[in-house]
């Protein structure tokens, strides 16, 4: 048995054991945890150098800017400019003048300009290293001028985001350690926009006091401090408000101990507008196309070249003639003799029109570029917008193309009847014809007819696809689209979708906002030659197959088929080939679109003040016009039929293949495979009884039996057809009276009317004098229009016997049978009677 002093040494043992081991757990934890953190550690190191690597990865150099702002050649002193298609021609400076921009330097900025603008736009300048950590969660936010001056300059392409803000951040930082804060305060105050396209302080003082930056006053200073904040809160166009927040920037230069007091304000006593206001609809479209891959105001703010798709001289001829048919549509003098096409002009109708408009687009659509656009014109001016109409008829191209894809043709027979409160431009209505009667002449019944049978969602899938928005409210019927309710469109949009007929199915243009539209610009370029962007290459996009888009063409562009409702000459007529589309909507708007293949002309006319419907005859004179102008130099031209195209001749108006009964022979065109295999079926010849009017029988006199050609009226016509005047083909016969019975000429059997089948033996005489042979003939209905001859010729006299067996099997109905007697002297004897075939 251990003794005392063994057990306390083994306690002892145990217990050092027991520290041993806990020990060296410990140790081994605060090991682990130090290989952890510094794992933690160094993948926070590699996170951050990684993430800063990205966030720095193509990030514009700072040294840019000297470029941009030197004093002598800044690209930035350059204004925009914009050049016609030729890229030698300026159409359009951004700047209040196109002279080259005054460069400020520091030395020469006055105190108080520097001051206000530190108050206005960065209070704390003096007190950060030219960057805040405030505002990252707004990235269009720029708390500091050195920020400002990184974005505008320098990231401007880049998209609002988190990874931009700070980007933004360290520029800002890099540019004032690099450049100093003097030089961030003359580089932004020589390339701010003050609004009306005064870029730099230099331009907005000569804009706006008519004196140099140098001489500027503290209150002068203080007004343009605040203007530079929000451009369009200038002295031109907000005084109240400028004066207002100019007011705002005094007292928080006051706060901030610049000036001890608050001035008076002073009122512009500069040299005009500036440049805002005077761009016209071409300028604002291309500006606004340029603006969905750059930032507007850098495009604005200078050293850019803008080429253009405007053909200048194409665009002064429509500016004049649409200043001067804006001048007719009032009765208004204008000015002709600085317009060369108003010759093409033709003379209007008198209207009594309080406040019209007009607006007009010219375009190729081989490459969907704009040659010519004209804003919405009156006798003040021209917009420089293209406001969204009513399009009313000139939807329903895109509810036939929607027929044509399912079987239908140019030469379809469409019925223009009477249907609700619809009513056509002439407001008659003028019953059978072929759809590019109807398509021509914008009768609106057909259109709903073609439009109830391929339905309105997929006529609303065809015109969406070519790029026209027609959504509804829910409450509205999908066809309401096309007729009661069209969605209003622009010019634009229209042309666009109507150059797409032109161009056989093919969209052209480039991509704005995922659709192919026309474009206004070729190039843009720095003033020393950098390509930002080159857009002389269309995009092409096909929308519709070339045959489809071939027969639209077709029947567009036949003149004789708009004779019915435009007359023959007309306006339309412009002495080559040309496919034409007026828009009656029934209301004040009315439109004009045609095109050739090589260019296309859109024309829009409202009224303001009144409520009557507009005629599309006037916009049409303008079209009409525009297109002898911007075809001047060109050669006459059409479309080639692409294969997959069949023209035949057709009845006209079915559309079916010509019987002797038609009236009327035409060519037409047909998509492969949908070309007509049946005789007509709307013109019927009937025998009738001149008298009575009603169809002859066989026991007509022939003396009183003529032919007549009738129309074959459906149910739902027979109102139209009674008011128009037209006959409908006789549905009773005329009283049956046999004649008296000839001793030597006669069938006595079968009876008349009586029912026979199966072999049915003929009985009757065939006799008398000078006999030479007779026949048995058998015809189906009351007055047959062919007869089968009964075996042959019987040359024995037969008296009161059998003259021949008729085999009946498989017939119904009511049949004629006929005995012909013929004599020596050519002399004929005939005998009839009706019988009623069946089992």
């Amino acid at each position: 048995m251990p003794n005392m002093s063994e057990i306390v040494h083994r306690r002892r043992e145990r217990r050092a054991e027991r520290r041993r081991i806990n020990e060296s757990r410990v140790r081994a934890a605060l090991l682990g945890f130090g290989y952890l953190f510094s794992i933690a550690l160094a993948i926070a190191i590699f996170a951050s150098v990684f993430a800063y690597a990205d966030l720095t990865r193509d990030l514009p150099s700072i040294e840019q800017l000297p470029i941009l702002l030197d004093p002598q050649n800044g690209l930035l002193l350059q204004p925009t400019r914009v050049y016609d298609r030729t890229g030698e021609q300026v159409i359009f400076t951004f700047a209040p003048s196109d002279a080259k921009r005054v460069y400020v330097p520091f030395v020469s900025i006055p105190q108080p300009l520097v001051d206000a603008t530190i108050a206005a736009s960065d209070p704390r300048f003096d007190s950060h290293p030219g960057y805040l950590l405030s505002g990252l969660d707004n990235p269009d936010s720029h708390p500091t001028l050195a920020q400002k001056l990184a974005y505008d300059l320098l990231l401007f392409v880049e998209p609002p985001s988190l990874r931009r803000a700070l980007r933004e951040r360290i520029l800002a930082a890099q540019i004032t350690s690099r450049f100093g804060k003097n030089q961030v305060i003359e580089w932004t105050l020589n390339s701010t926009n003050y609004g009306h396209y005064a870029f730099g302080i230099q331009s907005a003082s000569e804009l706006y006091f008519d004196k140099s930056a140098t001489e500027l006053t503290l209150a002068e200073s203080a007004l343009l401090a605040s203007v530079a904040e929000t451009p369009s809160l200038n002295p031109l166009d907000a005084p109240e408000a400028a004066s207002q927040r100019a007011k705002e920037t005094l007292l928080i230069m006051q706060a901030l101990g610049m000036i001890e007091e608050i001035p008076s304000l002073p009122s512009p006593t500069g040299r005009g507008d500036g440049g805002e206001g005077r761009e016209g609809a071409f300028i604002n479209l291309a500006l606004s196309q340029l603006a969905t891959r750059y930032d507007r105001q850098r495009i604005e703010r200078g050293g850019l070249k803008i080429i253009s798709t405007l053909d200048t001289d194409l665009q002064t001829s429509a500016a004049c003639l649409t200043k001067i048919f804006a001048a007719r549509l009032v009765n208004a003098p204008a000015d002709e003799s600085n317009c060369d096409a108003a010759r093409y002009l033709s003379a209007l109708p008198q209207t009594n029109l309080a406040a019209p408009s007009a607006s007009a687009l010219i375009l190729d659509p081989r490459d969907g570029q704009i040659l010519a656009l004209i804003g919405e014109t009156d006798a003040q001016g021209e917009s420089a917008f293209l406001t969204a109409h009513n399009p009313g008829a000139l939807l329903t191209p895109f509810v036939y193309l929607t027929g044509f894809a399912r079987g239908l043709a140019p030469a379809s027979l469409v019925w223009d009847i009477p249907r609700g409160d619809l009513q056509n431009p002439d407001l008659a209505f003028h019953g059978p014809m072929r759809l590019r009667v109807a398509l021509a002449n914008d009768y609106l019944a057909p259109a709903l007819d073609v439009l109830d049978q391929m339905g309105a969602d997929n006529a609303t899938r065809t015109a969406r696809s070519f790029g026209l928005d027609i959504s509804l409210p829910s409450d509205l019927e999908p066809g309401a689209a096309f007729v009661s309710a069209s969605p209003p469109q622009t010019l634009l949009d229209l042309s666009a979708a109507y150059a797409t007929f032109s161009s056989l199915g093919l969209r052209n243009g480039q991509s704005f906002a995922d659709t192919i539209q026309p474009s206004s610009v070729l190039r843009l370029e720095t003033v020393d030659g950098a390509i930002w962007l080159d857009w002389s290459q269309p995009e092409s996009q096909s929308v519709v197959s070339p045959q489809l888009a071939y027969l639209m063409n077709h029947a567009l562009s036949d003149a004789s088929a708009r004779w019915p409702g435009w007359g023959n000459p007309n306006v339309t007529e412009i002495g080559r080939p040309a496919a034409f589309k007026s828009g009656w909507t029934g209301s004040s708007d009315a439109w004009a679109i045609g095109y050739t293949p090589a260019r296309l002309v859109a024309v829009w006319n409202g009224d303001s003040g009144t409520e009557f419907a507009l005629s599309p005859r006037l916009p049409a004179s303008l079209w009409a016009a525009l297109m002898q102008a911007a075809h001047e130099s060109l050669p006459a031209d059409s479309w080639t039929p692409p294969a997959g195209i069949i023209e035949m001749d057709v009845c006209d108006p079915s559309g079916l293949l010509p019987t002797s009964d038609c009236p009327e022979v035409v060519r037409e065109v047909f998509a492969s495979g949908f070309e007509p295999t049946q005789g007509d079926t709307l013109f019927r010849s009937a025998i009738v009884n001149r008298e009575t009017g009603l169809l002859a029988t066989v026991f007509t006199p022939p003396a009183l039996t003529e032919e007549r050609v009738f129309m074959a009226v459906p149910e739902e016509a027979r109102a139209w057809a009674d008011a128009s005047g037209i006959p409908v083909a006789p549905e009773a016969y005329d009283a049956i009276q046999p004649p008296a019975q000839n001793p030597n000429v006669n069938i006595g059997a079968p009876a008349l009317f009586a029912d026979v089948n199966g072999r049915v033996e003929i009985v009757g005489t065939a006799t008398g004098d000078g006999f030479q042979y007779y026949k048995i003939l058998v015809g189906k209905g009351l007055n047959p229009r062919e007869w089968r001859q009964v075996g042959e010729n019987f040359s024995t006299p037969i008296i009161n016997g059998e003259l021949a067996e008729w085999d009946a099997a498989g017939l119904d109905g009511l049949y004629a049978i006929q005995l012909v007697v013929v004599y020596a002297d050519q002399r004929v004897e005939t005998a009839v009677v009706l019988v009623a075939v069946g089992d």
